[in-house]
C-alpha cells in the first residue's frame, strides 16, 4: 500500500472519528454524568478527531444553554475517564479505547464572522464593482 502525500486525516481516522461521535453524543443524551454544570445543559457533539494511532479522541463540542461554555468543557474533561468507560460498551470493536479530550467548538462563531464579513459595505462595494467588470467583459465578447 502506498501513503498519500497529504496530511490530512486518512479514511480509517475519519470513520472511527465518526463513530465515537455518535457513541459520545448517545453517552451524553442519556445524562449518565452527574455535574449541574453538564445536566443543565444540551452538548452538541460537532466533531472527534482520531490521533493517527486511534489512541486520543479530541471531541470538539457546543455547549447550548450554559452560562459559562468554558466550565462545561472543563467538567467534560474531569470526567473524561468516567466517558471512556461508558462509551466502551458501543466501541467494543476497537483494539484500544481513546483517551477523551474535550475542546470547544468555535467554528460557528468563525461562520458568523465571515459571514458578517461577506455582508459589509466594502465586501458589496468591490463585488458589485467584479459584477460591472464581468458584464462589460461579455458584452465586449458578443
Amino acid at each position: 500500500m502506498s501513503r498519500s502525500t497529504t496530511s490530512g486525516p486518512s479514511q480509517r481516522m475519519l470513520r472511527v472519528g465518526e463513530q465515537v461521535r455518535h457513541a459520545l453524543s448517545e453517552t451524553l443524551q442519556r445524562g449518565e454524568i452527574i455535574d449541574p454544570l453538564v445536566e443543565n445543559s444540551v452538548i452538541s457533539v460537532s466533531e472527534v478527531r482520531m490521533s493517527p494511532d486511534l489512541k486520543i479522541a479530541t471531541a470538539f463540542v457546543s455547549p447550548l444553554g450554559a452560562s459559562d461554555d468554558n466550565a462545561v468543557v472543563e467538567a467534560l474533561n474531569k470526567h473524561a475517564k468516567f466517558i471512556r468507560g461508558r462509551v466502551s460498551g458501543a466501541l467494543r470493536q476497537m483494539k484500544y479505547m481513546p483517551e477523551f479530550r474535550f475542546r470547544l467548538d468555535t467554528s460557528f462563531d468563525n461562520f458568523a464572522r465571515i459571514n458578517d464579513l461577506l455582508k459589509s459595505p466594502e465586501v458589496a462595494r468591490d463585488l458589485s464593482h467584479d459584477d460591472d467588470k464581468d458584464k462589460d467583459d461579455k458584452k465586449d465578447s458578443e
